[in-house]
């Protein structure tokens, strides 16, 4: 991070940090070769440096992909739901009959749950299907606001290790994020980025 620092006074923060990671790989190689000839405690220390350069440029690379995009590029506005008073059966209609596997639970348009698929499979093998969702959904869903950072609600994901949050505007509900969204659009967006320095190049 200080080799980071120091380069970022040249070069903008991405570069910076390739270069860094890149500095950091060729060290641990060369620690690695070092350990193999003298000192095998080495190379546990060259696998350590060569991790924590990789982390740090994967890190890096997230974030400059994030940065900009909020919430609102990334969520989910066309979504199958639950009513409290349905039976399993019919979150497991709509599991095969498409690719979700967690399930908002509404209410008069509110949104008091989610299913997940460990719900789902937890609640067949206790009850069987005509259980209800009512008696398995998790009420202590999290929200989040359409405005917010993408890079703030994938932290918020990762640290409550939610399967969904409910996206609002104006305290309504406008959709889903799940991590799975945030991850397809880290994809498209480094696709273009790509693709845009192959067209200049």
């Amino acid at each position: 991070r200080v080799l980071r620092a120091i380069l970022a006074m040249r070069m903008d923060r991405i570069a910076a940090t390739r270069m860094a990671a890149s500095v950091g790989q060729a060290f641990a190689l060369w620690l690695g070769l070092v350990g193999l000839l003298y000192n095998p405690f080495l190379l546990f220390i060259a696998l350590f440096v060569w991790i924590g350069a990789m982390a740090e440029a994967g890190s890096e690379e997230i974030r400059s992909l994030l940065h900009g995009n909020t919430l609102a590029h990334a969520v989910i506005t066309h979504f199958e739901s639950l009513s409290p008073h349905d039976s399993l059966t019919r979150a497991i209609q709509l599991t095969l009959d498409g690719v979700q596997k967690d399930f908002p639970v509404l209410q008069d348009g509110e949104i008091i749950g989610v299913l997940t698929q460990e719900d789902l499979l937890q609640g067949l093998h206790e009850q069987g299907a005509m259980a209800t969702v009512r008696e398995y959904m998790q009420t202590s869903i999290k929200q989040a606001d359409i405005n917010e950072s993408l890079e703030a609600v994938m932290k918020r994901l990762q640290a409550c290790n939610c399967r969904l949050l409910a996206v609002t505007r104006n305290g309504r509900l406008a959709g889903i994020i799940n991590m799975d969204n945030i991850l397809e659009l880290l994809r498209i967006e480094a696709a273009l980025k790509t693709g845009s320095r192959n067209f200049r190049g």
